[in-house]
């Protein structure tokens, strides 16, 4: 008789970016897994002049874990300038604001529609809400 062996479901992950200077509570990166991190100088088309560099962490979140980070994330951003991070997978992608959090099924890219809407009412620049399909990526400067 052959025995079948039950091999365990693979775990999808979100993947995303975070920037460590956006955070007013960091012991969130604490609960993520950092597989990059990349420093910015900070130039005008940031417009965080009260910061001197960007530490962009790119992590990965399991599936079972991205409701949860969201949530605690919305938490831990800074509550005196607006920022954003977000994550994603095939099928879903969180973005993250203080206090709110979407969540956009990937195959509706018109969902994307409220979500800049709010980011550019809180005083970020177009050019930074490229989380969207339909705005362009930004090209920042090479440091």
């Amino acid at each position: 008789m052959v025995q079948k062996i039950r091999m365990p479901q693979s775990v999808d992950y979100f993947i995303g970016v975070i920037i460590e200077e956006s955070l007013e509570n960091k012991t969130i990166l604490q609960k993520v897994r950092i597989v990059k991190t990349k420093i910015e100088k900070v130039t005008k088309n940031h417009q965080t002049p009260w910061v001197k560099r960007w530490t962009l962490h790119t992590v990965e979140i399991p599936e079972n874990q991205a409701k949860m980070v969201a949530k605690e994330l919305s938490t831990a951003l800074d509550s005196k300038h607006s920022w954003y991070a977000d994550f994603k997978n095939d099928k879903f992608h969180y973005i993250i604001f203080r206090h709110k959090v979407f969540k956009v099924e990937r195959t509706k890219p018109e969902r994307y529609r409220d979500v800049t809407k709010y980011g550019l009412k809180l005083g970020i620049p177009d050019y930074q809400l490229d989380f969207s399909p339909l705005i362009k990526e930004w090209k920042r400067d090479k440091n």
